[in-house]
């Protein structure tokens, strides 16, 4: 096991998988505490101090502690943070950090690209390439938890590239690995997992007695509409995903959150809002309507519209949020800086656009595209 293909990610693995192993190298179970604590807080198996030497060196023999390199960190005026991981096989994945108040979220990815091709989703574009481990995705976490101390990660959303339902038991794995006590310990209540609505995966969730939020990306209240913007809608229709939203929110007692990007003109009519009212009726809900990010060759977010819409909605009784745009100079939609380093033909349009007062870490700027800065802007705050 000496190439590094061979050897275990330690990060895929619960506290009671690391006892199996630490106890099959001759050592009391008790050390897999201690390694779990030191891999969840970033650390290689040389920092993990309080473990015998020898133990060390046969880690760093058979196994590894994460796998991913750092490729792009851009921090955005209002805090926002994109990173770009590299993994092992030269793919790139994206990580948000969002921080707001005393609330610190991270936004993960669950696969690099995505298969279902969501109009208002630049990952979409890219097509699937392949599913993240679990400890891919909890290394993200992890990486920035380690960038952002000592603040604490209090809040994760499975909100990046990919569909997270779609890459079922890595992602229910990591959610387990994310919560587990002498690791990162993020509340269940306090992860949520989207979806573009696949009923059997919604229904299989509903029973990992899991207290983890769901949110649907429903985006149209008709399936004509909808077929249009979420393809996959012509194999599981509204009704279906209603269907089984309704069971995770019986089986589990959560509200469901409704992620509606909002396109002017397009599903932000009167007939929308009233068509998802009807079809939301009885079930405990709240809509998120987002401003549409840009992507290639969109519009630039408008948020006015999405205000409007919140009105309509609010006037038929809904529970209404309108998420506020963030990360914009950093390309902080899910898709959008994997595009750009991976040098398709929207990045090169992104960047006849440079963005103002992005900051970026004097190590990765060979990796990061530089943007021009404004002369107003002031000296460059450190980012994370």
């Amino acid at each position: 096991m000496g190439n590094r293909e061979e050897k275990a990610d330690l990060l895929q693995m619960l506290p009671e998988e690391l006892a199996d192993l630490v106890v099959g190298l001759g050592q009391p179970a008790y050390r897999a505490r201690q390694v779990f604590s030191w891999l969840h807080r970033g650390a290689s198996f040389e920092e993990m101090t309080d473990l015998p030497r020898d133990l060390r060196a046969r880690l760093v023999e058979i196994a590894r502690a994460g796998s991913l390199e750092m490729a792009c960190e851009e921090t955005a005026p209002d805090g926002a943070a994109k990173l770009a991981f590299r993994t092992e096989d030269g793919r790139v994945v994206e990580s948000v950090l969002i921080p707001h108040g005393r609330r610190t979220t991270v936004c993960v990815s669950s696969q690099i690209g995505c298969a279902f091709a969501c109009r208002f989703c630049a990952t979409g574009e890219q097509g699937l390439v392949r599913n993240l481990a679990a400890g891919e995705i909890v290394e993200q976490v992890v990486r920035v938890q380690a960038r952002w101390r000592p603040n604490r990660v209090s809040n994760v959303v499975f909100m990046g590239m990919g569909e997270p339902l779609a890459n079922y038991e890595a992602v229910v794995r990591a959610v387990r690995l994310l919560n587990r006590p002498g690791g990162l310990h993020v509340g269940a209540r306090r992860i949520a997992i989207s979806t573009c609505g696949l009923p059997e995966q919604m229904r299989r969730l509903a029973e990992e007695g899991l207290q983890v939020a769901l949110a649907v990306s429903l985006h149209a209240a008709t399936d004509e509409l909808r077929d249009e913007l979420v393809p996959i809608n012509k194999r599981h229709p509204i009704s279906e995903v209603i269907a089984a939203a309704r069971h995770f929110s019986r089986r589990t007692g959560r509200k469901i959150a409704f992620q509606y990007v909002v396109a002017p003109g397009l599903n932000d009519t009167q007939e929308q809002a009233r068509r998802l009212v009807a079809i939301a009726r009885g079930l405990p809900y709240m809509v998120n309507l987002i401003p549409r990010n840009p992507t290639v060759g969109s519009e630039s977010p408008d948020a006015d519209a999405a205000a409007r819409f919140a009105r309509l909605l609010r006037k038929l009784g809904a529970e209404v949020s309108v998420r506020r745009s963030r990360g914009a100079e950093v390309l902080g939609a899910c898709g959008q800086l994997r595009t750009r380093l991976a040098g398709q033909k929207s990045a090169g349009r992104a960047e006849a656009r440079p963005a103002k007062r992005v900051q970026q870490r004097d190590d990765v700027a060979a990796t990061c595209p530089r943007r021009r800065r404004s002369r107003r802007q002031g000296p460059r705050r450190r980012a994370l």
